[in-house]
């Protein structure tokens, strides 16, 4: 062979992060000039470099170059041993490649990201968060949680509490906080905690055939590794099992009043009102409506006496009755000379001089329907009969349609009420004392139409269409 190379250190030992050289010794044992190109294979090509990487050798000279390993801080670099092969390749003989190998150690670290989403939440009685970590060191560790909490008012729960990763790999691990008791009343209260993760990394030992114990390689990257929490990196001593406890990660709950601060004065604002009702309108409410029925009775009373008072009975001894007789010459019964029988509405008995007739009050009713074009004006009527007196005491309106305008509505000379169609689709009102309306007046309903509405049918109307219904009592006018 005309090539030879050899390695100075065949087995090396590297911090990530760090580096470490050795060299490497080409010789040439041909007998022309060679020219050699020299390249790392293997795992271990990507961080490593060879100076000088091309070299132009005599027969019989050598030339030493010099190899360097940088691995980086990650944990895409695994810890422990990768192998390494140095190809040198010459130029005018390249069946004479050599490829010398060796071994690159690299030792472990430790380092933990801790993160807690979200840092603040609120509750009644607790509450639920999610605790990421990752294993961002170069060797596989054993990761348990733990939570601690001042006055220990919390409890916290963790699922899983433990966990093994690998390097580069994360985890989610569910946190449940739970404080002690409700509160009921008064302010909410914050509880702060903290979350811890920890890993345990124990060193390899091996018993050697004396017995004695040795530490592996594992023991001696942890002189040169590092454990980090959520920003600084904690550092393990070699030799001996260590717990890695990175930074501590804060956390609050936010524990709520199950019954908070304006519930509690609208309770008593509520409460005030009640008995406001109860003291003082109630009592006058009442008052109120004995005494409307109260004049209400008297009226009707007062009305009654007046209709009875105003019928003339009849009898012999007034010819002008309903059902009088007049006296003959003869002093004989007879019928009156200008009446036979005759039937009244009034309330008393006889409507005329010696006729005979039936008179009261009765509830009565009437409907004026009032339909308008879009855009017009128009009016529904109802004239009190002659010789009657109609006393309203019920008035309902129906927008079945929901139309847009106006609707005036008035007693004879008297308006009542003016309102807007789209405010209301029925729409009643009720009055203890009746509205007299005397003979011959009119009720009046009177509609400007601005928009026809829209019936249940879902096909817009063409016109307005207002019903309005009247009720009381009609009655004879008083003699």
């Amino acid at each position: 062979m005309t090539t030879s190379a050899e390695l100075e250190i065949p087995a090396v030992t590297v911090s990530p992060g760090g580096t470490a050289t050795t060299t490497l010794t080409v010789r040439n044992d041909g007998d022309i000039v060679e020219a050699y190109t020299l390249e790392v294979v293997g795992d271990c090509a990507a961080w490593s470099t060879v100076e000088p990487a091309r070299v132009s050798l005599y027969p019989g000279t050598s030339e030493t170059v010099t190899l360097t390993f940088a691995p980086p801080r990650s944990h895409e670099v695994r810890a422990g041993e990768t192998p390494l092969a140095v190809r040198v390749l010459p130029a005018e003989h390249p069946e004479s490649v050599v490829v010398p190998e060796g071994t690159v150690t690299v030792e472990p670290f430790h380092e933990l990201r801790t993160e807690l989403e979200p840092r603040r939440r609120r509750g009644w009685l607790g509450a639920r968060f999610r605790t990421a970590v990752q294993n961002r060191g170069n060797t596989p560790v054993d990761v348990s949680l733990t939570g601690k909490q001042a006055g220990e008012e919390l409890r916290l729960g963790f699922t899983p509490a433990q966990r093994r990763l690998e390097p580069g790999e994360s985890a989610e691990v569910r946190l449940k906080v739970r404080a002690g008791k409700l509160i009921w009343f008064g302010e909410p209260v914050t509880w702060p905690f903290e979350v811890e993760a920890a890993e345990t990394v124990r060193a390899a030992a091996t018993a050697d055939a004396g017995g004695t114990e040795t530490g592996g390689t594992e023991a001696r990257g942890a002189a040169g590794g590092t454990g980090a929490g959520v920003e600084a990196p904690v550092r393990l001593e070699a030799d001996r099992p260590e717990s890695v406890r990175p930074e501590p990660v804060p956390g609050e709950f936010l524990q709520l009043p199950v019954l908070p601060k304006w519930l509690l004065i609208l309770l008593a604002a509520l409460l005030a009102l009640l008995l406001a009702w109860f003291a003082l309108v109630r009592p006058a409410v009442e008052s109120t409506a004995k005494q409307a029925v109260t004049e209400a009775a008297e009226e009707e009373a007062a009305r009654g006496e007046q209709q009875q008072g105003s019928a003339t009975p009849g009898g012999p001894d007034n010819p002008a009755g309903g059902q009088g007789q007049g006296t003959g010459p003869d002093g004989s019964t007879a019928p009156g000379a200008t009446g036979g029988t005759g039937t009244g509405t009034g309330t008393g008995m006889g409507a005329g001089p010696g006729g005979t007739g039936a008179g009261g009050t009765q509830q009565s009713s009437a409907t004026i329907d009032v339909e308008t074009d879009a855009g017009d004006d128009n009016a529904g009527t109802y004239k009190v009969p002659a010789g009657k007196v109609f006393g309203i005491t019920d008035l309902v309106v129906a927008n079945f349609q929901g139309d847009e305008g106006v609707l005036t509505i008035s007693f004879g000379e008297r308006k009542i009420t003016t309102i807007a169609l789209e405010t209301f689709r029925n729409q009643d009102y009720h009055w203890v004392t009746p509205i007299q309306i005397p003979e011959n007046a009119t009720v009046t309903a009177a509609v400007t139409c601005a928009k026809p509405g829209t019936p249940a049918t879902g096909t817009q109307a063409s016109g307005c269409h207002q019903v309005i219904n009247v009720s009381g009592v009609l009655s004879d006018l008083a003699p």
